[in-house]
């Protein structure tokens, strides 16, 4: 008789993580993360979590009575989950938000690997070197902090971000605190008048179609969006037609699940193995 694959059963040895959100039914992590496992032969599993905000205390605090090793942390609740947990990696604290959490035994310790994720996407996928380079960014919450974050430790000469709320770009500021990179604000609609070599879409806009108030877009620019649904970005078409090199945010997903990844289990994960459940997930939800 064939040996059970890892994976495709849980039993009393099993190692559980998942992610905690609200709601989750639409992330991509489980299929990522069970696929790594799979192809490792690890008996871990993943599982969804969907935590209502005024549960998340209980759930934060019964993870590790309930034999977790660790879990993702996913919107709404970065933010709330750096509150729970005193002990916070540097870009946690940076951050102010919690995207991985790590027990060990009784003890959890709260890690972002949204920030490196994003550095590692950038100089493993896109072949950019962001130092000295100009950016903007849009967007002044958690995924637009990460990024710049990222831009700012990897030697950035300047970045500035269109927000719609400019006084929340005292946030971005704090996180690159120390770290060498002029933060400039602007508003969103005066973003046309900006010029960088790096242009991020760190916010909702062109999930359904509607487009960003951008500058010009040459094919010297690089253009990230960091919107996986849909494939095709009215930021991505654009500059796609202008003959700059762009790319959606499936990599930076599988680049901060990959860190995860590493953080639970000690090990270096499938990266193509992980690409493909990410993919071929997308394609079965369209």
């Amino acid at each position: 008789m064939d040996e059970p694959v890892a994976g495709s059963r849980v039993g009393g040895s099993t190692h559980i993580v998942g992610i905690i959100g609200w709601p989750v039914s639409h992330s991509l992590s489980p299929a990522i993360h069970n696929a790594a496992f799979a192809a490792l032969g690890l008996d871990w599993v993943y599982v969804p979590l969907p935590v209502h905000p005024l549960q998340l205390l209980a759930a934060v605090q019964g993870l590790a009575a309930m034999g977790f090793a660790g879990a993702n942390a996913t919107m709404p609740h970065k933010a709330a989950v750096a509150d729970l947990i005193p002990d916070l990696s540097e870009d946690a604290r940076r951050l102010h938000a919690v995207n991985t959490i790590v027990l060990d035994g009784e003890r959890l310790r709260g890690e972002n690997t949204d920030a490196p994720g994003f550095e590692r996407f950038l100089r493993l996928d896109t072949g950019v070197e962001p130092s000295g380079r100009s950016s903007l960014v849009f967007g002044a919450g958690g995924a637009g902090r990460a990024c710049a974050l990222a831009l700012a430790r990897a030697g950035a000469a300047s970045i500035t971000v269109a927000a719609r709320e400019p006084a929340r770009v005292a946030d971005v500021a704090a996180a690159v605190e120390g770290l060498g990179a002029s933060v400039a604000a602007v508003r969103f609609d005066d973003a046309v008048d900006v010029r960088a070599d790096l242009i991020v879409n760190a916010t909702p806009i062109g999930a359904r179609g509607d487009a960003l108030p951008l500058p010009p877009i040459d094919p010297d620019v690089l253009v990230v969006d960091l919107l996986y649904r849909p494939a095709a970005t009215p930021l991505l078409v654009r500059a796609r037609a202008a003959g700059a090199p762009a790319f959606g945010g499936v990599g930076l997903l599988l680049h901060q699940a990959a860190l995860s990844f590493e953080l639970w289990t000690g090990q270096q994960p499938p990266l193509e193995v992980m690409s493909a459940a990410a993919l071929a997930a997308m394609a079965d939800r369209d």
